[in-house]
Order: C-alpha cells, then sequence, then structure tokens
C-alpha cells in the first residue's frame, strides 16, 4: 500500500517562509509528484508538480515564491515557500500520480497524503 506522509506545517507570519516535506512508501517510486492545498470553504487546486525528469509546474499564484524538489535517493518531496501570505493559509496536501508522462497541477492524482496545515497571520 502506498504511504505519503506530510510535514512541516505551522503557523507563520506573513513574510516568512515554511518548508514542507513529504516522504513516500519506501517501494514506491512514481514519476510524478505533487503539492495540493485546499482553503476553508473553497476548492481542492494544484500548487505544484514534478515530473522525474525534472519538469515543474506552478500555480500562477505561487510562481517565484514556492519551490517544488524532490529527493530521489530519501524518497522525499519537498516545497519551499517563500514570501507566505495570509491566502496561502491552507491543508497542504502531497500527491502522487501513476503513470509516465502528465504530470501537470490539473492532472488527477492516484495517491494522497492526510495533509499538513499551514496557517499564515498577517
Amino acid at each position: 500500500q502506498v504511504q505519503l506522509v506530510e510535514s512541516g506545517g505551522g503557523s507563520v507570519q506573513a513574510g516568512e517562509s515554511l518548508r514542507l516535506s513529504c516522504v513516500a512508501s519506501s517501494t514506491y517510486r512514481p514519476y510524478c509528484m505533487g503539492w495540493f492545498r485546499q482553503a476553508p470553504g473553497k476548492e481542492r487546486e494544484g500548487v505544484a508538480t514534478v515530473h522525474s525528469n525534472g519538469r515543474t509546474n506552478y500555480a500562477d499564484s505561487v510562481k517565484g515564491r514556492f519551490t517544488i524538489s524532490k529527493d530521489n535517493a530519501k524518497n522525499t518531496l519537498y516545497l519551499q515557500m517563500n514570501s507566505l501570505e495570509p491566502e496561502d493559509t491552507a491543508m497542504y496536501y502531497c500527491a502522487a500520480r501513476n503513470g509516465a508522462w502528465a504530470c501537470g497541477i490539473y492532472d488527477a492524482m492516484n495517491f494522497w497524503g492526510k495533509g499538513t496545515l499551514v496557517t499564515i497571520s498577517s
């Protein structure tokens, strides 16, 4: 069974930074992983994805502020979030997708973590 476990969420003030981590099951090596978020009262949205070939995809709202990366040796996905804004407050989810090609923030994911909460105060 594939497991994705997020960590790194917390409460910070606007302008500060956080780094989220997601550890995948040791035997699972997806081509595509990503971060998604859901704010209170809103639908879940894609934040960033990364393909094993290194290609990344970001939501316009986080471009230039967030960076997604993956450490293949540790099978861990990261999301470095800088210049955080109150609008970034949400539950952040790690996800993975089977298949070798499509890896965008609008592509369906097959596996999900339970989430880590990020709260930004102004």
